[in-house]
């Protein structure tokens, strides 16, 4: 009877990370075309629409980012070759056009596990970060309307987006200014909203700065904290996919 329920215990455990696992329905999952040294490439880090990922000349970190939500590179750590442009991956992925953006972060990391044999952990790391909260009189954000994923624009200087969430403005706002941005909110739905900034060091422009741009247009206010932030610790993985 023990070893029966024992065997019962291990059946229900495989079975509860089954369910917790999800899958694209079909992916294309290869190494990028290889170019000539110095040649500029297109970088698309996720595009995400309609149930259709698309993501093209990628680093293995990269990939890790977007599948864990990570704002920065410097929250994945492992070899040095999973950051490196000469390893790069094109990868098409497709499910149910009704699956949310979570939902397509969790479905990448079986992927990974499945075409790279990736093996992760995670671990926490100090970090000195600019958190964006919300502002004395809080923030002048607008839902979103209801409907399929509009595409948005972004530039340094210039974000619009129809259904944005905080993580990936402040995804952006990380990479516009080359800075580490943290949402620290607590806001989690969807937002209609354009935040236009003069960038540091444009002597062409005049205008907001982008801490003014932020509590002016948006409500929100910047921080510096330093504090532990999660950190994903790539373990082992193949540069070849397994491809299809």
């Amino acid at each position: 009877m023990r070893i029966l329920a024992a065997l019962f215990g291990v059946c229900l455990a495989a079975g509860t990370l089954h369910a917790q696992r999800q899958d694209f329905e079909v992916a294309t999952f290869k190494s990028s075309v290889p170019v000539p040294l110095g040649t500029s490439i297109n970088i698309n880090l996720g595009t995400f629409r309609n149930g259709t990922l698309t993501m093209t000349n990628v680093t293995l970190s990269e990939c890790v980012q977007f599948a864990y939500s990570l704002v920065s590179q410097d929250q994945v750590a492992g070899p040095d070759w999973i950051k490196s442009r000469e390893t790069r991956f094109d990868i098409v992925a497709k499910t149910s056009p009704d699956t949310d953006l979570d939902g397509a972060r969790h479905m990448m990391r079986s992927l990974l596990a499945d075409r790279l044999k990736l093996v992760d952990h995670t671990e926490q790391r100090p970090f000195s970060f600019v958190a964006v909260v919300p502002g004395k009189n809080g923030s002048k954000l607008t839902a979103a309307k209801e409907g399929p994923a509009q595409p948005g624009t972004s530039v340094r200087g210039r974000i619009v987006g129809q259904q944005m969430p905080m993580s990936v403005l402040v995804s952006l706002l990380s990479r516009f200014e080359s800075q580490l941005f943290v949402d620290r909110t607590g806001l989690t739905g969807r937002y209609q909203l354009t935040l236009e900034w003069v960038p540091e060091n444009d002597p062409t422009r005049s205008g907001a700065t982008l801490s003014e741009a932020l509590e002016e247009q948006l409500g929100l206010h910047m921080e510096r904290r330093r504090e532990p932030l999660d950190v994903i610790v790539v373990e082992r993985a193949e540069r070849i996919p397994i491809e299809n």
